[in-house]
């Protein structure tokens, strides 16, 4: 029977992303159908399912992955220290005010969440309809975050300011209950172990994360196929992290939690996050949010008149309790959005179900209460993702181009910026030179300094760049600066070295910085044996129509997708597929991966949106 119930399980799975495509319900996250499809088969309605210790165990199994995934899903670039002057082309392109980043906001919001949970678990109390303050508190201020994580990425909002700024608000709306709840039972608890314990987590996860710091810089050399030892590493973190909170009185999901967040840091290659995510979203987590809806019997359930009270009480709290973060959010997005992420972030059923559990464990909590609890949060996981597709519309943006900065205005530099302007990108020079200055600028917008030191350059904002190109004729000035900027955080780099003997010197320092550099000689040496060797290339280089292109995928439309699959597949020619710093000779059933840079040739009309959608990340 165990076998059975699992199989009707799985079926379900399967199906319910087919029928939801199908019939195009859009409406809510394929986690929230997942639990109304556990609750109609189930014993509250036809009764196929029960669920058994294989169920359960494989539940848990979901729970733990889930989190970890979540933990994996934090964007810890939001955190890094940003100057607060804004440089005159942002300040042409932004939107928003910057003070207003994802962070700061998540931070207010989830503050307001803390304030109005303790002010409702107070009402409660007094009012006598539930009487355990700091347990209802930590309930009215979760937040279930692989349901938001869902939404978002069904809306491909994860990578957006709005995405993060939820994102953030969910995981401390699931972290701070988890660490609430871990105080709780460590104080309430009768067999829980002492609090200082809890120090053990943090303390394994530091050794983790230095122990395997240099796991994903080699590993590359020596993984095969039958080995996948990213994978086989992930579930090490997971398992230890997981025995270590146990083992210390706190709940597994912290572990898990904090596992993802070890491998986050780890920074894996996003070939590793996809198969996670297969491995998660394709089989454990699914069990676990359809066995959520079978365990909740509503026959049950709603034969209690103390239960029907509770659930619209509690209902109202976990929306209430999120109120003041649309306030917070008005902030930076439209009016309608903040509405849409208000509603997002009092989704709420994970972080319930664990600590219902717990205070069941502890006998803390009656029967009738948990079930109102649960059904709450149910409702919430139904309506709120109907609120948040019903307001939620895109930011108003306009497309922001490519910023280039070249350090160095000079014969090698200029025509460069000349024709890079016509296309997507602005660009901006800077040059210590007054000569250089007086002949270029009026071709070019160059900005004359009368200094070139990295302090300088950061006060004038020369390192908020999306590209930073240093030209100048001073090799030595060249590689300091590239060390700076690579400090600073500008993501490409490019740094040009006349001299071979200085390149040679820094080379390989700079390649493990992530730094590319060329040397003038050597690129033109290049190119003539290319012309040699291949007579079509200097049409190629001439033509007015078509040119070649690099993009690196990041759009999971296009990825695990043919080539000849591709619905562009016949206006560009794909030459090479870089995955993983090797080159792929590519054919029409060569499948793209995420994170593959692409060469490819095409018209330039046309080139730039086929750019544009595949390096959209979602």
């Amino acid at each position: 029977m165990d076998q059975v119930s699992l199989v009707i399980i799985l079926l379900a799975a399967l199906l319910i992303p087919l029928i939801m495509a199908k019939f195009k319900i859009n409406s809510l996250p394929t986690a929230v159908m997942e639990i109304i499809v556990g609750i109609v088969i189930g014993p509250s309605v036809f009764n196929f399912v029960n669920t058994s210790d294989l169920i359960s165990q494989l539940s848990t199994i979901g729970v733990i992955v889930l989190l970890f995934l979540s933990g994996l899903e934090i964007d810890f670039s939001l955190f890094k220290k940003r100057r607060t002057a804004l440089t005159p082309l942002e300040q042409k392109n932004a939107v928003n005010t910057p003070k207003y980043s994802p962070v700061r906001l998540s931070v207010y919001a989830y503050s307001t969440i803390i304030v109005l949970s303790l002010l409702l678990a107070a009402a409660f109390k007094v009012s006598g309809l539930f009487s355990d303050f700091w347990l209802a508190a930590i309930l009215f201020g979760t937040i279930s975050l692989g349901i938001v994580i869902a939404a978002l990425k069904e809306q491909e909002l994860l990578s957006k300011a709005f995405g993060q700024t939820i994102l953030l608000i969910s995981v401390f709306g699931e972290l701070v209950p988890m660490m609430g709840l871990t105080l709780y039972a460590s104080v309430y608890g009768s067999n829980s172990q002492s609090l200082w314990l809890l120090l053990l987590i943090l303390a394994v996860a530091a050794l983790l994360l230095l122990r395997f710091k240099p796991f994903f810089r080699f590993y590359q050399n020596i993984n095969k196929s039958t080995t996948q030892l990213d994978i086989r590493l992930a579930f090490f973190l997971i398992v230890t992290m997981v025995t270590v909170a146990e083992s210390v009185g706190a709940e597994n999901i912290l572990g898990a939690f904090v596992a993802g967040i070890v491998l986050k840091l780890l920074n894996p290659s996003e070939t590793t996050r996809e198969r996670l995510d297969a491995i998660g979203y394709g089989f454990f987590i699914p069990i676990f949010f359809i066995t959520t809806g079978v365990d909740l019997n509503l026959r049950t359930l709603l034969t209690s008149g103390k239960t029907l009270l509770l659930i619209p009480l509690f209902f109202l709290a976990y929306m209430v309790a999120k109120i003041g973060g649309y306030w917070v959010l008005k902030l930076r997005f439209k009016q309608a959005n903040a509405l849409a992420g208000t509603a997002l972030t009092a989704t709420t059923m994970t972080m319930v179900l664990a600590v219902l559990r717990v205070a069941k464990s502890m006998k803390t909590i009656t029967s009738d209460q948990s079930g109102a609890f649960l059904l709450a949060a149910l409702l919430t996981c139904v309506i709120s993702p109907l609120i948040f597709n019903k307001f939620y519309s895109a930011e108003k943006e306009d497309l922001v181009k490519t910023a280039v900065h070249f350090i160095g205005a000079n014969l090698s530099t200029v025509p460069v910026a000349q024709q890079l302007r016509k296309g997507w990108y602005d660009v901006s020079m800077y040059t210590n030179h007054p000569e250089n200055y007086q002949t270029y600028h009026a071709q070019v917008p160059v900005t004359l300094m009368e200094n070139f030191t990295a302090q300088d350059l950061q006060d004038h904002g020369v390192f908020d760049t999306d590209i930073l190109v240093l030209g100048h004729i001073d090799a030595e000035r060249n590689y300091e600066l590239a060390k700076a900027a690579k400090a600073y955080g500008v993501r490409r780099i490019i740094v040009r070295f006349e001299d071979r003997n200085v390149l040679n010197k820094h080379e390989d320092e700079l390649r493990e910085l992530g730094v590319e550099v060329y040397n003038t000689p050597e690129a033109n040496i290049t190119l003539l044996r290319a012309l040699i060797e291949s007579p079509s290339t200097l049409l190629l280089l001439n033509d007015t129509e078509n040119s070649i292109y690099e993009v690196r995928v990041l759009n999971h439309l296009y990825t695990d997708v043919q080539i000849k699959n591709l619905q562009f597949a016949q206006d560009i020619t794909i030459s090479q597929v870089i995955r993983n710093r090797k080159l792929i000779a590519p054919n029409g059933n060569t499948t793209i991966m995420y994170g593959d840079r692409l060469i490819f040739t095409g018209n330039k009309q046309t080139a730039a949106q086929i750019r544009q959608a595949l390096a959209t990340a979602n």
